[in-house]
């Protein structure tokens, strides 16, 4: 429910902050002080069109806020999850209206997309009125409601699972019927192509890996000879590493009478022979690696050529060989065992057909039962709402040739004002007056089966008298012991049965310069005060006190 509403500089309100409490919480006061501003503001925060009109004027932005306590497992938090946002059991939607025209959109302090803020929004709200936001009267969603007034919803989420199954097993069956036939067409090219690659047998990765060993082959080739002769100069017979090592030895005898003369030039010379040797043993492991078998180059080359006609025949890259190699082989073995496999998905599809079927048949034989008994409810509650002379009927359309995931059945809400003329749909044959009075009556029923855990009814009572008003209030006291009724009013009689009064006033400030609106919630003593006014207008009479008195007294007998 909602637990807490804070505006911020929104038309004439520059800062409202209100309580609620769960029950019936009516809103009241003059013609002009505000209670339309102050929807507005409650429906921006459900992600209602923002308009830069909203903000007030010398202000930068408006802001609201909407709290709500949403018990576990609400539908609210589904959304939540499905758009990675935290649910801490407490949801507070924010949105900032900027002085341009932009909106900003938070749930939780989490930005969001204002399509996501209307979502979340309409689980938790529903607005009856003056307002757009009217779920009742949308027609998509009266099957839901009739399903939720009938309990059927398990027997609708069985649907929607055989209607799964049903849709998975054609798709299975349409594309295995359409490789079959693809293949068929192609049946003498596929079993050549399939032969002539499984002979192939290309690998992933075989053209790089057999490039690079040509290239390094044909390579070595080149720098072969020039290897060998570096060798026989460095390594072989005309290497001076043999004539070092006597010059060295010759010198080492002679050192030890003169070792300050020999010393550095044998340590030198022994240095340029290990150099001499190192570069002996690179020169010979370079050449080592040169040196291939000519049909190993030959044989890789066969191989490159071969792979590289297959991959332009078949217009596909050569990595891409054995994949296709894979997928022609596969269209073969459909070829071959695809009838047999055929049979089996037809009869697996006619099967998920006719369980479906089955199934929707019977959601539509309890939808049709259910529909004379929502009828029987609604129409039992118009006569106080002096809609005695109209009536309400569920009209369930079922067609077996328009199939889908709830079943056969179309339901939307009719409605005939008067006997004798001719029923339509509930919101183009009723009138303003008459389509909140149906609404009230259609929420009085289903108060506890898909609704959303706060409504709000704007005016709902306008143009209509003293025994019909107390109606209204008797029936939107009853809905609040279900869920939490907010209610714009100017009928005492339904002012009287509130659990919370809320009075919008308008306050001069800046010595009558401007004005603001301003919200309180009224007392005991300030309540009958309240609705005496609604009662006698600008002059409150003893009488009129004495009057909403006895409306009290009566709310709470």
């Amino acid at each position: 429910m909602l637990a807490r509403l804070s505006i911020r500089d929104i038309v004439l309100i520059e800062r409202l902050d209100i309580e609620f409490a769960s029950g019936l919480a009516v809103l009241t006061g003059e013609t002009g002080a505000g209670k339309s501003i102050l929807l507005d503001a409650f429906a921006l925060a459900l992600g209602g069109r923002g308009d830069a009109g909203l903000v007030r004027h010398g202000a930068e932005q408006g802001q609201v806020t909407a709290v709500f306590d949403v018990p576990k497992n609400h539908p609210a938090t589904k959304i939540l999850a499905e758009n990675g946002l935290d649910d801490t059991g407490e949801m507070i939607l924010r949105r900032v209206q900027l002085a341009d025209g932009r909106t900003r959109a938070f749930i939780n302090d989490q930005s969001i997309s204002v399509q996501t803020l209307k979502a979340v929004g309409a689980a938790l709200v529903e607005i009856h009125g003056q307002h757009d936001e009217r779920a009742l009267v949308d027609a998509a969603t009266h099957r839901r409601l009739l399903d939720a007034f009938s309990g059927l919803e398990k027997d609708v989420a069985a649907v929607e699972a055989l209607w799964d199954a049903r849709r998975s097993a054609n798709t299975e069956l349409e594309e295995h019927r359409a490789g079959m036939e693809r293949a068929a067409r192609e049946a003498d090219y596929l079993r050549h192509a399939s032969d002539e690659l499984k002979q192939l047998a290309p690998k992933d990765g075989e053209e790089t890996s057999l490039a690079h060993r040509r290239t390094t082959m044909m390579q070595g080739e080149k720098i072969a000879s020039d290897l060998r002769e570096a060798q026989e100069v460095v390594g072989g017979h005309n290497s001076p590493v043999a004539a070092l090592s006597a010059a060295v030895r010759r010198l080492e005898r002679r050192g030890v009478n003169s070792p300050a003369l020999v010393e550095p030039a044998v340590k030198a010379i022994d240095v340029a022979i290990n150099a001499l040797e190192e570069a002996d043993q690179h020169l010979l492991a370079a050449l080592a690696a040169t040196d291939f078998d000519p049909a190993e180059l030959e044989r890789i080359e066969e191989r490159l050529f071969a792979l590289r006609a297959a991959s332009r025949k078949y217009s596909t890259p050569v990595d891409g060989l054995a994949a296709l190699a894979a997928k022609y082989a596969a269209d073969v073995v459909l070829i071959d065992a695809g009838a047999s496999r055929l049979k089996k998905l037809e009869q697996a599809a006619i099967e998920a057909d006719n369980r479906y079927a089955a199934a929707a048949k019977k959601l539509s034989a309890a939808r049709q039962k259910s529909a004379e008994k929502l009828n029987k409810a609604v129409n039992g509650e118009l006569a106080p709402l002096k809609l005695e002379r109209a009536k309400f009927m569920t009209q369930v359309a079922t067609d077996e040739a328009a199939p889908g995931p709830q079943g056969f059945d179309r339901v939307e809400f009719w409605v005939q004002t008067n006997p004798g003329t001719k029923p339509g749909p509930m919101m183009k044959v009723a009138s303003g007056g008459e389509l909140s009075r149906f609404l009230l009556a259609l929420k009085v029923v289903l108060s506890d089966r898909g609704s959303a855990p706060t409504l709000v009814f704007d005016e709902i009572d306008t143009g209509v008298g003293g025994a019909v008003a107390d109606a209204i209030g008797a029936r939107l006291a009853r809905l609040a012991g279900k869920v939490q009724v907010m209610a714009v009013t100017h009928a005492p009689q339904v002012a009287a049965r509130a659990d919370q009064h809320l009075l919008i006033s308008k306050d001069a400030l800046d010595k009558g310069k401007r004005v603001a609106t301003r919200v309180n919630t009224l007392a005991a003593d300030h309540r009958r005060e309240e609705i005496a006014r609604m009662l006698a207008g600008a002059e409150i009479t003893a009488e009129a006190r004495a009057a909403a008195d006895r409306l009290l007294k009566a709310a709470t007998a």
